[in-house]
């Protein structure tokens, strides 16, 4: 690709009109920050049980003694032989946060519908240490809109991101989230161990919990591209001279990248 060119003064001229820009979104970004922090609470009252390292546990006792709660909704589903990769890009970023949320009275936790020992499984291939719970055998996910069954797939009951789902589209899944089954969402499904249908009935999201007076409350959720601030590497690909310069799916779970897709495009080996 060819791209212009300039003098230092013409970089820095068009780098402070930039600046003006960049320091409107950190404005508006502050401003929803704190909308999403004056969102009503809704309490919860069901009684939602989790198997995890430590043992069955309540939604409360996630929280870990602190007042606050993070859940990363991970794709894996019981049907899956991997994680989603997607989610596990997103998921090499948690390790390093959980200490600083932790000391700063907010637990965080990714939960998942496989089984516990799949879970731990993979979290020992990936190397990860953050807290992981399975919601296998509980209303959680489904509540939380990161779970759908067979039968809202099939008839367009299911809602996801806040808009209610298309039926199956012909090729089996509904055409708002897979375009059809066809291209990207079906390599990726394919690299679960499961198909198209499958891998779809569960979603990737993130949801915020307070605990107070021992009760909990639902604070906040986000699905689909609202996630996109939680992938490390597109905070630092969106600061790159090409930006995310993305052509189909190319990323993988880091255990699974060789040699050559470690080499930039056009230049060479070290």
């Amino acid at each position: 690709m060819t791209h212009r060119t300039g003098t230092r003064e013409e970089w820095l001229a068009a780098r402070l009109d930039l600046l003006e820009a960049e320091k409107e979104l950190t404005r508006k970004s502050d401003e929803l920050a704190r909308r999403r922090q004056e969102l009503p609470w809704v309490r919860i009252d069901k009684q939602y049980r989790f198997d995890t390292d430590g043992g069955s546990a309540s939604l409360a006792s996630l929280f870990q003694g602190r007042s606050q709660l993070l859940v990363y909704h991970f794709m894996f589903g019981p049907d899956y032989k991997a994680g989603c990769p997607s989610c596990s890009a997103i998921a090499d970023g948690f390790n390093g946060i959980v200490v600083h949320l932790e000391n700063h009275d907010v637990a965080f936790s990714a939960v998942s519908r496989a089984p516990l020992a799949t879970l731990q499984a993979y979290k020992r291939r990936m190397g990860w240490t953050f807290p992981w719970a399975s919601s296998l055998g509980s209303d959680f996910n489904f509540d939380f809109n990161v779970s759908l069954t067979e039968e809202q797939q099939r008839e367009g009951a299911a809602e996801y991101n806040y808009r209610r789902e298309s039926a199956w589209a012909e090729s089996g899944i509904g055409d708002s989230l897979t375009k059809g089954g066809e291209g990207p969402v079906a390599e990726i499904a394919a690299t679960t161990g499961t198909d198209v249908a499958t891998y779809t009935r569960e979603r990737p999201g993130m949801s915020a919990f307070v605990l107070e007076d021992g009760v909990v409350y639902h604070a906040y959720s986000t699905y689909a591209r609202g996630l996109d601030g939680l992938w490390g590497m597109y905070q630092w690909l969106d600061r790159a001279p090409l930006g995310r310069n993305e052509n189909g799916i190319w990323w993988r779970r880091h255990d699974e990248y060789d040699k050559r897709r470690a080499i930039s495009r056009g230049g060479s080996p070290q």
